[in-house]
């Protein structure tokens, strides 16, 4: 089984990130979960050259690979491969990086106008991706990602399953979660991450539940504060996952759209066994 979540890779992140126990991982042979430290920043392209190994490693091995989890972007750099843009200015990076967003999103209008019509003008690291690119490229983050490299989707055989449960009851279950999670052990966790100092905009830093924990622990809200606020962004999370595999996988990807209980696991797997043969 191979992770496919970005917040799972982290070692620091086992309850936070719902990673599997080390009771459910002894069940059956796991790989990348849990494997980088929360100092890295992971992204997608490496996470992608890493899950390329471990497939290759199983079919290699007479192993069936499973690829599981929920960060859709990893999933198509996997399949479709990554723009191959070249290492960015640094000069120009921290430059651009230094920029209010509102400032980032005029220059970029001006600058790559395709590509700032094409983002909220609220939405920061992408803005600051695509003007890094234009000006460090003389080339629209768009042009470059015409022409993928890399991607693996043509040359294995698929049997894919998405999960889209009722709405109503994944958000119960995403409030339930959190509590859950403080229950086990989420803030000693949050503590840990503290205690090391780590830079404050490392995406092990940004996962949800880490900054409402530390607000809490520092004082600057109270622990209803920090439990309602680690729910909503839970819950928008959870929206916007839904949204994306509801609407961006090709549409003969099969989706499971009924209510997810033991039972349903196993006629999941059933399912999944079948399409794997045929």
């Amino acid at each position: 089984m191979i992770n496919c979540d970005a917040s799972q890779v982290y070692a620091d992140l086992r309850l936070l990130s719902a990673r599997p126990s080390q009771a459910e991982e002894a069940r059956a042979p796991h790989r990348l979960f849990g494997y980088l430290d929360g100092s890295e920043a992971c992204s997608a392209a490496r996470w992608a050259g890493d899950a390329k190994r471990e497939i290759a490693a199983a079919h290699e091995a007479g192993r069936l690979p499973i690829l599981v989890g929920g960060t859709g972007l990893y999933i198509r750099t996997l399949l479709d491969g990554i723009a191959p843009v070249p290492e960015i200015d640094p000069a120009i990076r921290d430059a651009v990086r230094a920029l209010p967003v509102a400032d980032a999103y005029m220059a970029l209008r001006e600058e790559d106008a395709a590509s700032a019509q094409a983002l909220a003008p609220a939405d920061s690291t992408r803005i600051a991706r695509a003007l890094e690119v234009v000006r460090s490229t003389g080339r629209s983050i768009r042009d470059w990602r015409a022409h993928k490299e890399g991607g693996i989707g043509g040359g294995i055989t698929l049997a894919p399953m998405i999960l889209l449960p009722p709405r109503d009851w994944l958000i119960a279950r995403c409030d339930r979660r959190f509590e859950a999670m403080l229950d086990e052990g989420a803030i000693a966790e949050v503590e840990g991450l503290l205690a090391r100092t780590l830079a404050p905009d490392l995406p092990v830093m940004r996962a949800i539940g880490v900054p409402e924990i530390r607000d809490w622990l520092t004082g600057q809200i109270s622990r209803e504060e920090m439990v309602n606020r680690a729910q909503i962004a839970t819950r928008q999370y959870a929206k916007r996952q839904y949204t994306w595999f509801a609407n961006q996988p090709p549409a003969d990807w099969p989706r499971q759209t009924h209510q997810i209980d033991n039972k349903n696991i196993n006629e999941i797997a059933i399912k999944l066994q079948h399409m794997m043969l045929t």
